[in-house]
């Protein structure tokens, strides 16, 4: 997706381009984002990337900007920070155009739009960053067919808007994914402001907005659930303790999901002989829930119908999910924040309920858990169709239970 120099030296000194933005630096942080969600929209409809040159005047000469690796990282994490849904694609580089040093940031055209910035979508008019009309919003949402989008933005043939917990939407959901005053003065029905959010599209609803928000999710998607075992020893072969099968809309899914790891974390604990001395956790919860997010986010929902494995074993705890590894995502930059999606739509509905606070830190944020319990660091293990992560249990005392 990285543009030649003499493509981006065009771009930069074209002045009426709707596909270059110019920053003398990095200070306004939510301009350079509300480009990043206009040339991610595309709304000219371009299919091209387009250019934000960071350390160029308005008109195109060099603002004698310094390009450091903090400025470059900055600039990179805007795209896994939550306030851009879904995700975009971006790479950021340092490049030498006409002589001036700068920090470019190309976007490449989303394949699943409307893209937000903090609940409103950005467009390009001209040379300017401009927020979307109601018109420019169903252009943007109609664009693609079902066909081209990722699995979760297609429609569920036959999934009709019932089919979907409308008074949780309403009641939780419309708040966070559009920004307040939108909301207040929106006068499209209900159906217009889903298909805006990618959760309704043809007519039926989208497999995103039924593994997040149906009623019945196992009757459209038959792997949406996850398998739970307790196992009393080491191998599959030792006898079950507890197993259950935990299905719902995604919030009911997670609320379960999250009660049972406490049970099971509780049991394994020692009692208390007084309240400041604090039995010491095997597992924390907050790893825990990390990495069962994680898995139900990043999981493959079209092309199997196995579904999550959470294997409580006596020594270790093993969660799996159908999907390998995604996109840019590799063995190499797995866990050190480098994300692409498979399920972008899940994704965003799961950062606008909250259940995500930045994109591409559930790993790590997951490990900190573990080494201040005193685990062991967490194990990947990567198959063409399934990641495994394993846990082990901690292996000396620390000051209290992690959260």
């Amino acid at each position: 997706m990285s543009l030649a120099d003499r493509e981006l030296e065009n771009l930069l000194t074209d002045l009426e381009s709707d596909r270059a933005e110019r920053k003398t630096s990095a200070a306004d942080r939510s301009s350079i984002r509300k480009a990043i969600c206009a040339f991610a929209n595309d709304l000219p409809g371009h299919e091209e990337p387009g250019a934000i040159f960071v350390g160029a005047n308005d008109n195109g000469t060099c603002a004698g900007l310094a390009v450091t690796e903090e400025l470059l990282r900055t600039l990179a994490q805007m795209r896994t920070s939550g306030d851009i849904l879904p995700p975009p694609s971006l790479v950021v580089e340092k490049r030498i155009l006409n002589g001036c040093e700068l920090a470019v940031v190309m976007v490449q055209p989303s394949a699943s739009p409307p893209v937000r910035y903090r609940g409103r979508v950005w467009v390009r008019a001209g040379p300017s960053t401009q927020q979307a009309t109601p018109e420019e919003e169903r252009r943007l949402a109609e664009r693609r067919r079902g066909r081209d989008l990722p699995f979760d933005s297609r429609p569920a043939e036959e999934a009709e808007l019932e089919e979907l917990d409308l008074d949780f939407i309403r009641r939780e959901y419309l708040a966070p994914a559009v920004a307040p005053d939108i909301l207040e003065q929106n006068q499209r029905t209900l159906d217009r402001q889903l298909t805006s959010l990618r959760l309704f599209r043809d007519g039926v609803s989208t497999f995103g907005a039924i593994v997040a928000f149906g009623k019945d999710p196992l009757r459209w998607i038959p792997g949406a659930y996850v398998q739970f075992l307790r196992i009393d020893g080491a191998t599959l072969t030792d006898p079950v303790q507890d197993e259950k099968s935990l299905s719902g809309p995604l919030r009911e899914l997670l609320t379960q999901l999250e009660q049972l790891l406490q049970v099971n974390i509780q049991v394994a604990g020692q009692p208390a002989s007084s309240a400041r001395d604090l039995p010491q956790p095997d597992y924390p919860t907050a790893a825990l829930r990390q990495l069962v997010r994680n898995a139900l986010m990043h999981r493959d929902y079209e092309g199997t119908n196995t579904p999550v494995r959470v294997y409580w074993f006596s020594d270790r705890i093993e969660i799996s999910n159908p999907g390998g590894l995604f996109g840019q995502v590799t063995r190499e930059n797995f866990g050190q924040g480098a994300t692409d999606y498979r399920n972008p739509l899940i994704a965003e509905t799961m950062r606008n309920l909250g259940y995500v606070q930045r994109f591409g830190m559930g790993v790590p944020l997951a490990r900190e858990a573990l080494r201040k319990n005193g685990n062991p660091d967490c194990e990947f293990h990567f198959e063409s169709g399934s990641v495994l992560v394993v846990v082990r249990p901690a292996l000396s005392p620390v000051e209290g239970p992690a959260q």
